[in-house]
């Protein structure tokens, strides 16, 4: 009998064993998020500070996840340009992963998955104002493992809305690594 495991319901610590994964903390593994890096131009600046100032007046009340995607996620993906060409995206899109040694499937939804082509570019996993965003670590890299593509690096994209963080797993190395902790 296979047993389904809902990916929201797991641990990091769960996640690492299942799916084989160790976090590397070598400099040089996601340099993506730090080196190489565009000025932002005072466009950009003004419409991050809008961004702030929506969630800040906002988180005075109680944000759902829906909420957060609304006020800062739409706002930040359309400012990276994810709702051009070349790139489309889908909203809880469906994973399944099977653990054949264990018998297990884990099961989960997506918030956001930006794609170019069939090529997954970016999972985007959000919750709610006030919830850590540890919540969301496990959900994230068990996503990234479900690549369609695990010659290709997986990256993802973590936020309440007052916290940011990004990751990237490597399959062929069974490695991954988090950006620093970003905040408003």
């Amino acid at each position: 009998m296979v047993q389904t495991v809902q990916a929201s319901d797991l641990t990091l610590h769960e996640v690492k064993v299942k799916f084989g994964l160790h976090e590397t903390k070598d400099e040089n593994f996601f340099i993506e998020w730090w080196q190489d890096l565009p000025e932002l131009t005072e466009a950009e600046k003004r419409s991050l500070d809008e961004i702030k100032a929506n969630f800040l007046y906002l988180n005075a009340y109680p944000m759902s996840e829906e909420a957060v995607k609304l006020v800062v996620l739409s706002p930040l993906l359309a400012m990276a340009g994810f709702y051009r060409a070349p790139f489309h995206l889908k909203t809880e899109a469906v994973v399944q992963l099977a653990l054949e040694d264990e018998g297990k499937i884990v099961r989960g939804r997506i918030d956001i998955l930006v794609l170019q082509k069939q090529f997954w570019v970016l999972v985007v996993e959000s919750k709610e104002a006030g919830f850590s965003l540890k919540n969301a670590i496990a959900q994230a890299i068990a996503y990234m493992a479900a690549t369609p593509h695990p010659d290709q690096p997986a990256f993802s994209f973590m936020t309440n809305g007052t916290e940011f963080l990004f990751a990237k797993l490597v399959q062929p190395a069974k490695q991954y690594a988090f950006s620093d902790l970003s905040s408003l």
